[in-house]
């Protein structure tokens, strides 16, 4: 399970309606509304700083966060939907929704890279392309992982890493069906474009082989 579920602090927001959202702007707060998981939904304010540098950090909706809120039980919750100012794009509203154990949610899991420095093609002077540092996959929300492993230390210059090479912790999956690429090497550049002149050579000798035959 992944170690860091990240905390989102929040207050419970007392009074509802446009007049209790707009003191809570003027007090420095976004207001926001937590909802499903067979619970009444609670009203809370967010700090705004804190709020938009997790938005700006990116990915907001694709995290899954630890809501703590004075007076009540912690609890996961994911985004949403975001709210925005249409003039200063400035967030004025956040919905979250509660999630049980069970429950089956698309995250971003990161990708750890292992035996780089014994892979024969990187030895050789291959260079590791990473297509996908991160791949979406369809978790629970009480076993979330927290990395997927790609192992690199038999891989030759040209080989490619696909979804289907890899080792996925039980219970999850990826959410494209279609078997993508994480990782390739290469070959260097000179070697690329030696191969590549080379390549030319023997189309160009063929070609006048063929031309001389068609002569004779």
């Amino acid at each position: 399970m992944a170690g860091e579920i990240p905390d989102l602090n929040a207050q419970e927001r007392t009074g509802t309606g446009k007049g209790a959202a707009r003191q809570a702007r003027r007090d420095g707060m976004v207001p926001g509304i937590v909802f499903g998981g067979d619970k009444e939904p609670l009203p809370i304010n967010l700090p705004f700083n804190d709020l938009l540098k997790r938005l700006k950090a990116g990915r907001f909706k694709a995290t899954l966060f630890n809501l703590k809120v004075d007076g009540h039980e912690d609890v996961r919750v994911i985004c949403r939907d975001v709210q925005r100012d249409v003039v200063k794009d400035l967030p004025t509203h956040v919905d979250f929704l509660r999630l049980r154990r069970t429950t089956k949610i698309n995250l971003y899991i990161p990708v750890e890279f292992v035996g780089e420095d014994v892979a024969p093609g990187i030895k050789k002077g291959g260079v590791l392309t990473v297509v996908r540092p991160e791949v979406e996959l369809i978790v629970t929300a009480g076993d979330i992982p927290e990395k997927i492993t790609v192992d690199l230390s038999t891989l030759k210059i040209g080989d490619i890493v696909h979804i289907s090479d890899v080792t996925l912790p039980e219970g999850t999956k990826p959410t494209i069906d279609r078997d993508f690429v994480i990782a390739n090497i290469s070959a260097p550049s000179g070697l690329a474009a030696q191969e590549a002149e080379e390549e030319a050579e023997a189309a160009a000798e063929a070609a006048a082989e063929s031309a001389a035959s068609e002569d004779a």
